[in-house]
């Protein structure tokens, strides 16, 4: 029987805290294996080491009870992701409505969580005197956070995702589906889903009020 020590049931995401790897895994959302990184030891690593292999690297990857796990990038996911931004800045910026952010722009969502939404939307009430935070991590919330779902993401990682989301205080996700060609709107919780085809479009209900995109603009070539 294994023993714990007393230093490793300290650390919050330490493999050791679970009896078997499937168990510390399906906490992770059942990410394949190859997309967490032991450059420290599980369950240690920081916000430094985060931004250690970002700059030294260039592999992005989100934070989970000090387990990091690398985030899938892929070209077609960055094309929706980019045209998701384009919309969005043609709506926000005018309006002076607050920011919008890139595939690579990291939050701290939680104290122990940081996520990487494909797109993100966070509102100027977030940014006092309308400044960006000097923080590369910053504390905000995604008001409204965006997921264009790759080939290793799981159903269980996005639900954990969403969780999280609303959790820190987003208030609408949209869960783009390149292969189906669809979005899934979450608007109060992980679980309150309306599904939006090509033949519909998707609004920015209570958080961009006005805002309509077509989903088949989001998925046109």
């Amino acid at each position: 029987m294994t023993t714990v020590s007393a230093s490793n049931r300290s650390l919050p995401g330490h493999p050791a805290r679970y009896r078997t790897a499937a168990e510390w895994l399906h906490d992770l959302g059942d990410v394949p294996p190859d997309r967490i990184l032991f450059d420290t030891v599980t369950g240690t690593a920081t916000e430094a080491d985060v931004l250690r292999l970002d700059d030294h690297e260039d592999r992005l990857c989100e934070l989970i009870d000090g387990t990091l796990v690398e985030k899938p990038e892929g070209f077609d996911e960055s094309v929706i992701a980019g045209r998701i931004i384009f919309f969005l800045n043609m709506f926000v910026l005018p309006r002076k409505l607050g920011v919008v952010t890139a595939p690579d722009g990291m939050l701290r969502i939680l104290p122990d969580r940081i996520r990487i939404p494909d797109v993100s939307f966070i509102s100027m009430q977030q940014l006092p005197a309308g400044k960006l935070p000097e923080q590369r991590v910053p504390a905000l919330v995604a008001d409204l956070a965006v997921e264009v779902l790759s080939a290793s993401n799981t159903a269980r990682e996005i639900e954990i995702k969403l969780s999280e989301y609303f959790r820190s205080g987003t208030r609408l996700a949209w869960i783009v589906d390149p292969k189906t060609k669809t979005v899934a709107v979450y608007t109060t919780s992980a679980t309150d889903c309306v599904r939006k085809t090509e033949a519909e479009s998707i609004d920015g209900g209570t958080v961009l009020p006005g805002l309509v995109i077509p989903v088949a603009q989001i998925f046109e070539v």
